[in-house]
């Protein structure tokens, strides 16, 4: 049997391994999807005890996507992310990769979003740097909105750097003229999650307009409705979630994923919660 899992701290709240177990069986595969929970400062040394184990591939989220990096042979789009979502144990040594962005690319791609133009990214964070790389790699030219200013200026500094694009950093003061201008929006902040509100004005969105929220608890969230009033294309975070798990299961077993079996596990293990 092949074990693959997750590392974090905590996990008992992951939806990966239904999600991950329900591919196993579509695809015909012996193999179990495990959770590992290590002390917080202890990533790196659970990636070591992984490879002792045998396992055959990792996904990682917080606190640890940043601690791992130096533990495993990054691809140059993990690195520059400065983040691994995802390892693989099939290379020597093994190699560190970052799904969140395929996830944020597929998740678009999936909905018959054209990646071109502009694309607003709110947060600068782990999930605002991941799309902010992955747009721009696709060739969107990128406006970057935090609530901190400077690290949306020394993201937006990163992504140009790696990619040539037209990025620049800003505040949230403009956001809705930037919106108002945008072709794509991803929020990658947790605001709606606790709370009914939107991090972007109503009166900014517009039917020209592919919103992306990577908030999937609740599915619907505030901006995503507004947006659907405004007659824009809506993905919901529960596809960025299911196309990060979907790239990981392909890197790990060179298999071509069963999207709808991993989505109809995904969505009916939130819908349990």
């Amino acid at each position: 049997m092949d074990v693959y899992g997750l590392v974090g701290n905590p996990v008992g709240h992951s939806l990966s391994p239904p999600m991950h177990e329900a591919a196993y069986d579509a695809l015909g595969l012996d193999a179990r999807y495990v959770t590992f929970e290590p002390p917080a400062d202890e990533g790196a040394a659970a990636v070591d005890a992984a490879a002792t184990l045998g396992v055959r591939g990792l996904n990682v989220t917080i606190p640890f996507k940043q601690d791992v990096v130096g533990a495993v042979a990054t691809t140059d789009l993990a690195a520059t992310i400065g983040a691994v979502n995802t390892i693989d144990f099939g290379t020597d040594p093994p190699t560190g990769h970052n799904t969140d962005a395929a996830g944020v690319v597929r998740a678009l791609e999936h909905h018959g979003v054209d990646l071109a133009g502009t694309a607003v990214v709110v947060g600068a964070g782990g999930a605002g740097r991941a799309a902010a790389f992955a747009l721009a790699d696709a060739g969107l030219d990128i406006d970057v909105a935090n609530r901190t200013e400077s690290r949306a200026l020394d993201l937006a500094d990163d992504v140009v750097a790696a990619t040539g694009r037209d990025v620049a950093g800003h505040g949230l003061d403009g956001l809705a003229a930037l919106v108002a201008d945008a072709d794509v929006l991803v929020n990658a902040t947790s605001v709606g999650m606790e709370e009914d509100r939107s991090p972007v004005p109503a009166d900014a969105l517009h039917a020209d307009l592919a919103v992306l929220d990577a908030v999937y608890d609740p599915i619907e969230t505030r901006l995503l409705r507004d947006a659907a009033a405004a007659g824009a294309t809506t993905v919901d975070g529960a596809w960025m979630l299911l196309f990060q798990g979907v790239e990981a299961l392909e890197i790990w077993t060179g298999e071509r994923a069963p999207v709808e079996a991993m989505n109809t596990a995904l969505r009916g293990a939130l819908s349990s919660q």
